[in-house]
């Protein structure tokens, strides 16, 4: 199955492909094309970038919350 590391990692994370294509600026059916064949390495890694942004961003996010309700 082509680029299924990225899928993996984005599911790993938590994080829905419509997610990522969003923060791409492109549609979720966009994506999933492209997702058909095996990206470029450094294609990946722009991915790879937004995965780790937003699994930042949603563990600030939950940190937040929890000290909220202390």
């Amino acid at each position: 199955m082509n680029n299924l590391d990225v899928k993996l990692e984005a599911a790993g994370a938590g994080i829905k492909l419509w997610q990522i294509a969003d923060k791409l600026g492109i549609t979720d059916s966009s994506f999933s094309r492209i997702l058909r064949r095996e990206l470029s390495p450094e294609y990946k890694q722009k991915i790879r970038h937004i995965i780790a942004e937003m699994k930042g961003s949603e563990k600030h996010a939950a940190d937040s919350n929890n000290s909220r309700s202390l």
